[in-house]
This record gives C-alpha cells, structure tokens and sequence, in this order.
C-alpha cells in the first residue's frame, strides 16, 4: 500500500526530499514502517527520537497503517 511521507528539518535533508511516497505491506504498524525507513535511509539511525505524525496526529508505535495515509517523520527539537 502506498503511504504519503512528508519529511521535516534534518530528516528531509538525509532523505534528500520533502516528500516521498512509499510503499509498505498491508496493514504496517507505525514500528514496521519506522524499520523499513531505516532500512532505506541507514542514517536515519542517528536520529532515532524523531517523531511519527500520522494525519496530522502524533502516532504510537503499535497504530495500523491504511492506504494512503500521510505520514510525517519529525525530527527532535531543540532550542530555548
């Protein structure tokens, strides 16, 4: 199934896109689509706390996936 990725700060630049469309199995959990990232972009492990946003709400690891949901890879923020 396909999945809409939008990608924010650091992991747009390790990706090299702001926006990818991304096929995982049917019925991914938000951790099995999280591994295939990492299995796609190894770098990405250097940023292990970014966040999952899944239509524009924040996702828990054990969420199910349906076609054509947007899914937001946020990376850590800092700042003061």
């Amino acid at each position: 199934m396909k999945i809409n990725t939008l990608f924010f700060g650091v992991t747009a630049d390790i990706v090299g896109k702001s926006n990818l469309i991304i096929d995982t199995e049917i019925s991914a959990t938000v951790a099995v689509f999280k591994n295939q990232l990492l299995g796609m972009y190894p770098q990405l492990k250097d940023n292990l706390s970014f966040a999952i946003a899944v239509n524009e709400t924040y996702a828990e690891d054990f969420l199910v996936l349906k076609e054509n949901d947007v899914v937001a890879i946020i990376p850590p923020v800092s700042g003061g």
